[in-house]
């Protein structure tokens, strides 16, 4: 039985997850690495960082798993969506990655929306400009280091970094291109327009392959540093958030997956392109060959709950991790935690508000409110977030007909009965616990022929475990927590800007 390697290049970690063909897992293990915030609204990340990261975590892997690393039959690559790695001629960064959270590039996303025009650009790309994506990157390298974009000869996302480290080979595929606001996600390629339009040379882009394409093979050095076989196959693999969709099963029509990291999401599978005229949701090509997905985003979904843990210093307490007892507090309090409500915008915020000025709020504090209704609080402010994206796939005429969840959210029964009667539908929890890893194992695996197609690699490896019904009482209240949650934004939107401005 053939063994598959997953490696999701995330915002906190390298995971490296190692599967076998009945997609049970035989051992993980992440390795960390630090995120920058050089000024406020900024997040960036050295790609030699991740790297050591990834050297170790395949170390950990193969060393848990214990087993011959030639067994490996492939591997699939996972990772954050929009990062801007721009390489030298020798192929080294130019500065560090500025990665998908960072907000700097307001004014850049104007200038790509009034050359190109707003309407054609979201008819090209799926996407109005928003400063996570990748293009609005690039010009503000351009536009305040000159000196470094003269340098730049190659653009990179995170994971295909990673792809040139392991084997020496420049590519990218097409669930990750789809996310850079320079490729057209109806015609499956780059966009010459787009490039003719914000003067930027094309030799800076890869060519683009196919998620479950072998795109290069482990050299002997990389074998030497990891354990791996040389000559192991390294396939396209995909966007964390498409290989997040394998991984769970979202390969076909009716299927949602809903999933609480660091960000949060919401993704319905589509088999053909659908675009919201007005941008609120993305709209990218699938790791599926002529799939699409369409996808709201949330910024500080599982960052939220960190960002709390790491601000009142909740530590671990007699083996019992921070989160559990945190969440085991929260059941304790009232839903609506007794009038306090949060709104999750701690790095701006996606949809519906596509606005990197946004913040967070926590509205309704009194003396009475204590650790555990902050907590409370911030749960159900993540699931308001994430029903303000279920409300718009909704609307697109998409069917949605089973609901899966994953992410480390998706571990807690408490955050999941919430979210459940937040958007007043059934969740489904699957085997599936790696997240984008798996995802990445699978397409691997279709690369390497443990299978012929995606659907049916999923088909063979997920397994619906249990359901979260909604609880009838607690949606009701969450209706009218609801109501009132939707109020909020447009009466903070302009003290949003004026706050940011003096910061």
């Amino acid at each position: 039985m053939a063994l598959l390697l997953g490696l999701d290049v995330g915002t906190t970690g390298c995971k490296a997850a190692v599967f076998d063909e009945a997609g049970r897992t035989v051992a993980s293990h992440t390795e960390e690495y630090p995120l920058y915030h050089p000024h406020p609204g900024w997040a960036e990340q050295e790609p030699e960082e991740w790297w050591q990261g990834t050297i170790g975590a395949i170390q950990g892997v193969i060393a848990s798993a214990g087993v011959d690393a030639g067994e490996i039959a492939a591997i699939g690559l996972s990772g954050q969506m929009h990062g801007a790695v721009l390489l030298d001629d020798a192929k080294r960064p130019v500065r560090r990655a500025i990665i998908w959270s960072d907000g700097r590039t307001t004014a850049q996303c104007r200038t790509i929306t009034e050359t190109v025009g707003a309407d054609r650009l979201i008819d090209l790309t799926g996407n109005p400009a928003l400063e996570g994506f990748t293009a609005p990157k690039v010009l503000w390298v351009r536009e305040h280091e000159p000196e470094n974009f003269e340098r730049a000869r190659l653009l990179l996302l995170p994971k295909d970094y990673i792809r040139y480290r392991l084997t020496g080979e420049v590519a990218m595929e097409i669930s990750d291109a789809a996310g850079t606001l320079l490729f057209d996600v109806r015609q499956g390629r780059w966009s010459d327009e787009l490039l003719e339009e914000l003067g930027l040379p094309g030799t800076l882009l890869p060519d683009v392959r196919g998620s479950a394409e072998v795109s290069g093979q482990v050299t002997p050095e990389v074998a030497t540093l990891t354990g791996l076989a040389p000559g192991t196959r390294v396939v396209g693999g995909g966007a964390d958030n498409a290989c997040g969709a394998v991984g769970t099963g979202v390969v076909r029509g009716g299927l949602v997956a809903v999933s609480i990291g660091t960000s949060g999401t919401v993704l319905a599978h589509a088999d053909e392109v659908r675009i919201d005229p007005q941008g609120r949701v993305h709209t990218f090509n699938h790791s599926v060959p002529g799939a699409y997905y369409l996808m709201g985003v949330h910024q500080a979904a599982g960052y939220s709950l960190r960002w709390l843990r790491d601000t009142l210093g909740i530590e671990d307490n007699g083996g019992k991790r921070a989160y559990a007892g945190m969440t085991e507090e929260a059941a304790e309090v009232p839903p609506l935690a007794q009038g306090l409500y949060f709104l999750p915008y701690l790095q701006g915020e996606r949809t519906p508000h596509m606005d990197a000025a946004a913040r967070g709020v926590f509205f309704g504090l009194s003396g009475i409110h204590n650790r555990a209704h902050l907590t409370r609080a911030v749960l159900e402010g993540v699931a308001f977030s994430l029903r303000d994206s279920w409300e718009i796939l909704r609307g697109q005429g998409l069917p949605l007909d089973e609901v899966r969840i994953t992410g480390g959210g998706a571990q807690s029964d408490v955050w999941m009965q919430i979210l459940a009667s937040v958007l007043g539908v059934e969740l489904v929890r699957t085997s599936a616990t790696e997240g984008p890893a798996f995802g990445a194992a699978l397409l691997a695996g279709v690369g390497a022929g443990v299978w012929t197609s995606i659907p049916e690699a999923c088909e063979a490896t997920i397994r619906p475990l249990e359901t979260i019904e909604p609880g009838t009482r607690l949606a009701e209240r969450y209706t009218e927590g609801y109501t009132l949650y939707r109020e909020f934004y447009p009466a903070f939107k302009d003290l949003y800007r004026r706050a940011v401005g003096h910061s």
